[in-house]
């Protein structure tokens, strides 16, 4: 036996690249196997789970665990061949790249699946939603994009410092090029990570323009006005702009207001009780809060009462006001309540025909030049 194997060994000293391609079919041969270990019997297991995260990082994970199986089996094989060192160290490090790009591009990937899981979860990872999702992916994808390439020049041993001070430099000077677009973006990561306001939310800026939310980006911020016109506005101007989010309260809900005077004189408990039938029967205000009739002043010409109710959508106010209105002034027709105007009595006094007059004003002098 031992003759034997002393036979075999001998001949692959004579023949290295029959034994360097039988080393790389070994570990293809290999590569296989954990391939169908996990593609099989891993797959089989992680199967009873709930949910989809572990089958999904299994399909990302079957390719670089392969990869690396194979390439392992490749650098073994050129360390038998005795090839000259320049050709050993280029092989070599040309399949080290190889290696370093597939399992930057599964940590991506994988990154990107736990985005997705958590952002299907936002009751625990709150982090992550809609909105920040695109912002989270994006800057993965460029710390990725830098570990790879730090990593390949690292491989192919190039200095770096002088890149580094090169890129310092570009950088410095792109930063005082582009000063308004970089505080815009990173006025939209703070927006996007504080969260003063949502897509769907109607909110109100200091300058008057009302909407809703339709966007969030990283440059600007679009509102959906009540004319059905866009307005662009530049996270900056956001960032530092007081903002009346009229949607940030309790979910569902929104108040709405209106106020109506009644003639003095009148049942001021009859009106009490028209107004709050003219809220309860709506159909979009909501039963709960309950709608309240608030005797507010002593006006001028009028007792003041004001009408509160709560809606579901910011967006209705106009359209409930205005059919609020309509209906309590039908309702106040109906059961004669008055509801008054301003007056004013104007009494003008006769001068007696003895009392002295008052003096004339004299005409101004004449300021003209002569001719």
């Amino acid at each position: 036996m031992g003759n034997a194997w002393d036979s075999v060994l001998s001949f692959f000293d004579r023949f290295p690249y029959v034994e360097g391609l039988l080393i790389v079919v070994v570990f293809v041969i290999a590569a296989r196997l954990v391939d169908r270990v996990l593609s099989g019997s891993l797959r089989r297991l992680v199967a009873r789970s709930n949910t989809d995260f572990d089958d999904k990082l299994i399909d990302i994970l079957h390719r670089p665990v392969l990869t690396t199986v194979a390439l392992i089996g490749l650098i073994l094989a050129t360390y038998r061949l005795d090839l000259s060192t320049d050709i050993e160290d280029v092989t070599v490090t040309i399949v080290q790249t190889i290696l370093a790009i597939a399992w930057i591009l599964f940590g991506l990937r994988f990154f990107r699946l736990l985005l997705g899981t958590m952002k299907r979860n936002t009751n625990k990872y709150r982090l992550v939603r809609q909105t920040t999702e695109p912002l989270l992916a994006n800057a993965a994808a460029v710390v990725f994009f830098l570990i790879a390439v730090y990593s390949i020049l690292i491989i192919w041993d190039i200095d770096i410092t002088g890149l580094v001070a090169s890129v310092g430099i570009v950088g410095l000077a792109l930063s005082f090029a582009a000063q308004d677009t970089l505080s815009n973006l990173f006025a939209g990561v703070a927006i996007l990570s504080d969260r003063p306001y949502q897509i769907g939310d109607f909110i109100i800026l200091d300058t008057g323009e009302r909407g809703e939310v339709t966007r969030i980006g990283l440059r600007s911020t679009r509102l959906l006005t009540r004319d059905d016109v866009e307005v662009s506005v530049p996270n900056g101007v956001m960032g530092a702009t007081k903002i009346v989010n009229e949607a940030g309260g309790p979910p569902n809900r929104y108040r709405i207001s209106t106020s109506v005077g009644v003639a003095y004189g009148s049942d001021v408990d009859q009106v009490i009780d028209v107004l709050g039938a003219v809220a309860v029967t709506h159909p979009k205000t909501l039963a709960s809060p309950e709608p309240r009739v608030r005797f507010t002043a002593f006006g001028a010409s009028s007792l003041d009462f004001a009408l509160q109710c709560w809606i579901r959508r910011p967006v209705d106010r106009g359209v409930v006001l205005h059919e609020l209105n309509l209906e309590i002034y039908r309702q106040f027709m109906a059961n004669q309540i008055a509801i008054p105007f301003p007056q004013q009595d104007v009494y003008i006094k006769e001068i007696p025909s003895g009392a002295p007059q008052p003096p004339r004003p004299e005409p101004p002098p004449d300021t003209r030049l002569p001719a």
